[in-house]
Order: structure tokens, then sequence, then C-alpha cells
């Protein structure tokens, strides 16, 4: 019974990606093209201008970086994305819905539908492992489950 609990727990494996066009070039149309839409967006434009203010062109290199870490398993992010998020105090939970409808709508786009999958589940388990890290809190766990804790 033991061994089972520990399989279940285990994450499930990433798809690879099959698309062998997918290369940093690529990605980097991606990213700019999505932070063009982020830029216009009435909620998120203003927060990301009020953090990057100027030269666009570093943070745009740092997330394709990223994103070629993701994607690629490149290896060339050395960022640390939560510590990042937590200075963001303007930041709102809802806001991830917004942030992942643009990053959908950009790969459904620029991407074959497999493609594209690849790059919305990743994009969803970053999204929730921020949102754990910025709004998660003991109190809000044990109002949603009170046993929380309890044997």
């Amino acid at each position: 019974m033991s061994n089972f609990r520990i399989e279940a727990a285990r994450p499930k494996p990433e798809k690879p990606l099959a698309d062998k066009n997918v290369d940093r070039a690529f990605i980097g149309g991606i990213v700019r093209d999505f932070y063009g839409r982020v830029r216009k967006d009435e909620r998120l434009g203003p927060i990301f201008a009020r953090h990057i203010a100027g030269d666009w062109e570093p943070h745009l290199e740092k997330m394709t970086d990223f994103w070629c870490s993701v994607i690629l398993k490149t290896g060339e992010y050395r960022g640390r994305p939560v510590p990042a998020h937590m200075k963001l105090k303007e930041v709102r939970e809802e806001d991830f819905a917004i942030w992942l409808g643009l990053f959908r709508q950009t790969v459904e786009e620029r991407c074959s539908p497999e493609t594209a999958a690849v790059f919305v589940e990743r994009s969803e388990r970053i999204a929730k492992s921020l949102q754990l890290a910025m709004f998660f809190t003991l109190g809000t766990a044990a109002k949603e489950n009170p046993d929380h804790g309890r044997k």
C-alpha cells in the first residue's frame, strides 16, 4: 500500500517536445509577442511598466533564457523567479488567469497544437507554483480544510 502512495505522489513525466523547429529564435519570438500583449493589457501592463522601466531587452532576454530552459532544457536561466515575484506586492492572485490567457493565446497562434499544448502545460505548472509561493498561507489552508493536520 505504501508503495502506491509513493508512486502516486511522483510528478508526471513531461511530454517531450516533438517540434524540432523550436529553438532559441522561435522561443524569443514567443516571448516578445507575449510581452507585447502584456504591455497592452490594462491590468498587467502598468505593473510591468513600474518594474521594467526603460529598456525591455534585458528582461526579454532573461525570459527567453527561462523558456529555453523550460522547453529545451538548456539550463541557460540562472534567475530565481519566486523571490523576484514575491517583491511584486500589487500582483493579485487573479492576475495569473490574465497572464495565462495571454500566454495561451500567444502560443496557440504561433505554434502547432502539440507544441502549444507543451508550452501551456508548463506555463500552468509554473503559474501554480508561483501562486502557491505568493498567496498560500496556513490560515487559508486551515479555512479551506479544517481537518488539515489532524489525525
